[in-house]
């Protein structure tokens, strides 16, 4: 998902879990079908979770972003995928920066997100199957069931066994990878802006002032 194109996607809702993050705590089982099924089985469980805690429509939104928070920190290595999206600029950045980036980068994430969640409107995910890619990785592929009538959404979760947890890596919507899409926009905003990751961070901040 696009930190600078949200506007008018509440149909996503479901997916921002797992977008450009990486979640974490599921006990990994060892051989091809253990992992196939409690990947698939991670994935429902985190959406049921999200449901849950995150659409309930009186719930106010100092309590949703709380509640977005504890869960992305519970779930997510957010400072690995964070420095994976900023990508070669993350080296070029001081530390002054780097610890600015991660500030807002969380800032935004919990800003934009829960108010998508606030928007929810009926959304379901269907999680489908399990197709094991190498020794670690399994796609789970699922559908965002949308209502009135609109068509399903197809969304891929690229799970990684990491030790003793499973990790989502990466989502394909539609076959778009959103950590590359994310990765992308954020070197092009910087190459246009004389390579400044500076230039970044001010346009985050624009952007959780904006979301607020």
């Amino acid at each position: 998902m696009s930190v600078f194109r949200t506007k008018g996607r509440s149909v996503i809702a479901l997916i921002l879990l797992g977008v450009l993050l990486v979640a974490g705590g599921v006990p990994a089982q060892a051989g091809d079908e253990e992992f196939g099924a409690e990947a698939k089985a991670f994935v429902e469980d985190m959406a049921v979770k999200a449901i849950a805690e995150l659409t309930v429509s009186d719930l106010d939104k100092d309590k949703r972003r709380r509640r977005f928070r504890e869960m992305m920190h519970e779930y997510f290595a957010f400072k690995g995928i964070a420095k994976w999206v900023l990508g070669r600029y993350w080296r070029r950045a001081t530390e002054v920066e780097r610890k600015e980036y991660l500030e807002l980068f969380e800032q935004l994430m919990v800003a934009v997100y829960t108010e998508r969640f606030e928007r929810y409107s009926g959304e379901t995910l269907s999680v489908e199957r399990a197709e094991v890619r190498g020794g670690k990785d399994v796609l789970v592929h699922s559908r965002l069931l949308r209502p009135n009538g609109l068509k399903p959404i197809k969304v891929a979760w690229r799970v990684r066994a990491d030790g003793h947890v499973y990790r989502v890596v990466d989502i394909l919507v539609e076959g778009l990878s959103m950590g590359v899409t994310q990765r992308e926009e954020f070197a092009s905003f910087i190459r246009q802006n004389n390579g400044r990751v500076q230039s970044l961070l001010i346009e985050l901040r624009k952007r959780i002032e904006a979301a607020t």
